[in-house]
């Protein structure tokens, strides 16, 4: 994907995001890979305003190429980037129920339900540390193995192949929490078929 291509589609899902109340204000951050770096929302902007024009592009050691103010979660991003090949996109959100949970200290129970098993595996609890932080990003890209991660009194992160695979495990983190908030003590399901459901992927 060129970057003009490339900058379109972050524009488009950071509006979905907003659409569907994942991300609100200037909370947030999203990112896609392209050829010489990536791209990056900027810093203090409402996702559910920007254009295209607006992404800011960062080399793989972190220097802001052309005009923009990254987001100041870039380190975290890049971090994933690295450890993760196959990774071409991450999605950072404050959603509602991730929220909840992450204020409160519970995991996200992501095997409530098979699509939870299917798209998000184990989600993994960062402890808190200072948004923006080289210490988060080093603490994130800890738990690089895992599809979706929660952060301790502070959101979510997702990553895919794509930002819709990101975006989509976003939305499906946002379902599970809501879920395991209403059913207030649900079980998941048995380890035998979470096991059969992981060998689906």
């Amino acid at each position: 994907m060129n970057d003009d291509a490339a900058r379109k589609e972050l524009q488009r899902i950071c509006s979905k995001l907003y659409e569907r109340g994942l991300t609100v204000s200037a909370g947030g951050n999203m990112s896609i890979r392209v050829a010489d770096g990536i791209l990056i929302t900027p810093s203090g902007r409402n996702k559910g305003m920007l254009s295209a024009s607006d992404m800011v592009k960062v080399s793989m050691s972190g220097d802001p190429v052309g005009n923009g103010r990254p987001s100041i979660e870039t380190g975290m991003h890049l971090a994933l980037y690295r450890k993760n090949s196959d990774v071409n996109a991450v999605v950072h959100c404050h959603p509602l129920y991730c929220t909840a949970l992450a204020v409160k200290g519970e995991k996200v129970k992501s095997a409530l339900t098979p699509e939870g098993i299917l798209l998000l595996g184990d989600v993994p609890m960062v402890r808190y540390i200072t948004p923006g932080s080289k210490e988060l990003a080093e603490a994130v890209s800890e738990c690089s193995g895992s599809m979706a991660i929660l952060l301790e009194r502070h959101g979510a992160v997702t990553q895919g192949r794509t930002l819709e695979e990101a975006y989509n495990r976003m939305e499906e983190l946002e379902f599970q929490a809501h879920l395991q908030i209403i059913t207030d003590g649900a079980e998941c399901l048995p380890l035998a078929e979470i096991k059969k459901i992981e060998g689906m992927r």
